[in-house]
């Protein structure tokens, strides 16, 4: 948990550049045409938005948290785009690949001790898992495309509950009120 009583992971992932990306939502309007580019990954694809849940305080396993981090970045960057639509800012999201970062290194599972070792030849270099996230910033071509998941620079579908449009409303309504904590309406009992 942070200091503010939220999960990290969730936190991190999902809140923090949904509330950098509202704070800027005005000047890139001004400063239009723009885009947002989000990151997320393909396990957004077994991520689920446990709206009864979603700090894991009932139940909490980290591979969760991080796979509903990145289903919920996904989800915003729909929502996002769907928001707006008729302004020339553009959202994406996109996977940028299994990249050979520090990523996990505190996590005392097995996976992390044993396995990623002997894949680390394997992944990407981080220079080669930005490409996907500076191609979706400055490709001319793409100052259109909006509301997309990308993969190697191209264009894929991402999970069928990425596209619940009642799901992402929903999540952006609570992370406005999860970073805007004193915004929230008072309550009749």
């Amino acid at each position: 948990m942070t200091v503010d009583g939220l999960e990290r992971t969730f936190s991190i992932n999902h809140l923090a550049p949904f509330l950098l990306t509202s704070l800027l939502l005005d000047r890139l309007k001004r400063s239009a045409p723009a885009r947002v580019v989000t990151v997320s990954s393909n396990v957004q694809a077994i991520g689920r938005i446990d709206f009864d849940d979603l700090q894991g305080e009932r139940s909490y396993s980290g591979a969760r948290a991080y796979n509903q981090s990145k289903l919920a970045n996904i989800l915003f960057t729909y929502e996002l785009a769907r928001r707006l639509q008729g302004t020339s800012v553009t959202a994406n999201a996109l996977h940028p690949g299994v990249v050979s970062t520090s990523f996990g290194t505190e996590d005392p599972g097995s996976v992390q001790r044993v396995l990623v070792p002997f894949m680390r030849p394997f992944m990407k270099t981080p220079a080669q898992g930005a490409v996907t996230s500076i191609n979706l910033a400055v490709t001319s071509g793409l100052e259109q495309v909006t509301g997309c998941y990308f993969a190697n620079s191209k264009p894929r579908r991402s999970a069928k509950r990425s596209y619940d449009k009642a799901a992402a409303a929903r999540l952006w309504q609570v992370s406005t009120d999860l970073v805007n904590p004193g915004s929230q309406a008072p309550r009749s009992c």
